[in-house]
């Protein structure tokens, strides 16, 4: 049987993605005005309907605001809501400032390496079971290929549901979003310069041996070694 072939975005998923791409990388400005929502619409070649559920799937993220009157204008960065996984994709797209990588990694230092350390205490055989499994496909695959890089995810996001926190769970979308676009950044002039898998074994160990000082450190190092393949350093 052939394989499945992966369906076409939406338009207006397709519509969100270029205006989100162009307000991230700047050509887009805060402040800027859109046009009113038959001339933008016409000016795509698209429907009404189309471009109106673009425009809530911005608003949605924060990039956007739309006000009667007023018209649909693009926010203040602070109004973004930048862990949202598109706006995260939609970043990296681009060359991201380093200053929003080195605050991406300071995020992860302070969510990761404590998750870790709570995976620890509550895991349960299939939580250690599914980064088990995670590990070995990016073995298998090695991060430059996409597979490994969403298994290189699963394993971060299967550390936080070992966490067994609600709040913490739920930002799994995200740790595992800016995992798979910082690895895959990291990648774009150069392969890496060292295998990233003993780091994660490390981590993975501790969490099973129920070690939770040891996952703490394991996590952080390996937060710490990531961003040092990036030529990159955590502020003190």
């Amino acid at each position: 049987m052939a394989a499945r072939e992966r369906p076409l975005p939406r338009i207006h998923g397709t519509i969100a993605h270029d205006i989100g791409v162009e307000i991230v990388s700047g050509l887009r400005k805060p402040g800027d005005i859109f046009g009113g929502e038959i001339e933008a619409s016409e000016a795509l070649g698209v429907s009404r309907t189309a471009y109106r559920e673009a425009i809530r799937i911005l608003a949605a993220k924060g990039l956007i605001e739309s006000r009667p009157k007023a018209g649909t204008s693009v926010n203040p960065r602070h109004r973004w809501n930048l862990l949202d996984p598109d706006v995260l994709a939609w970043t990296f797209e681009g060359a991201p400032d380093p200053r929003f990588i080195l605050d991406l990694f300071e995020l992860r230092s302070l969510i990761e390496p404590a998750a870790a350390a709570l995976a620890a205490g509550r895991r349960s055989d299939g939580d250690v079971a599914a980064m088990g499994m995670a590990l070995d496909e990016m073995q298998r695959h090695g991060l430059a290929d996409p597979r490994g890089r969403d298994a290189d995810q699963r394993f971060h996001r299967a550390i936080l549901a070992a966490a067994d926190n609600e709040p913490l769970a739920a930002l799994a979308s995200s740790v595992g979003a800016a995992v798979r676009w910082t690895t895959q950044f990291k990648q774009r002039e150069r392969a890496l310069p060292r295998d990233p898998l003993p780091d994660h074994i490390v981590v993975f160990d501790a969490i099973r041996d129920r070690d939770g000082a040891a996952a703490r450190a394991a996590m952080a190092e390996l937060l710490r070694l990531a961003l040092a393949d990036m030529g990159l350093a955590l502020r003190s």
